[in-house]
């Protein structure tokens, strides 16, 4: 017989017996009780465990990336918009310039922070004061 391939296969090749309960449920809300579950461990644990074995695996660049990476970050806060004065109107845009990837997302990110100082400080449309 040959394995199932995902556990969508396996939970369907699995004979169910209407009298036999797991904990007074029937095998398949558990399977898939469990199977959300694991799902759900995943996605917290993922990312703890994934940058743990990165910085296992990656030591000679990891002091470079966390320069950069700080670097990055201070030139970050020096041009960003102050928050407190956002509105409905004018929403603040990406305060930690997570959506920045590349230099060209980097220069969109300076114009929106100009944009939203300018706005934040003489209004805008036919409140504006020019």
């Amino acid at each position: 017989m040959v394995p199932p391939s995902s556990s969508g296969c396996a939970f369907a090749t699995i004979e169910a017996d209407p009298t036999s309960t797991i904990l007074g449920f029937e095998p398949v809300v558990i399977y898939g009780a469990a199977t959300l579950g694991c799902v759900g461990l995943g996605w917290l644990a993922g990312p703890t465990v994934g940058g743990a074995l990165w910085r296992l695996t990656h030591r000679r660049v990891k002091g470079a990336i966390e320069a950069k990476d700080k670097d990055f970050f201070r030139h970050i806060s020096r041009w960003r918009a102050d928050p407190s004065r956002q509105s409905a109107a004018n929403p603040s845009p990406d305060y930690y310039a997570e959506k920045v990837g590349s230099l060209q997302q980097y220069r969109t990110w300076l114009r929106d922070q100009a944009s939203f100082k300018r706005k934040a400080q003489f209004g805008q449309g036919k409140d504006a004061v020019y």
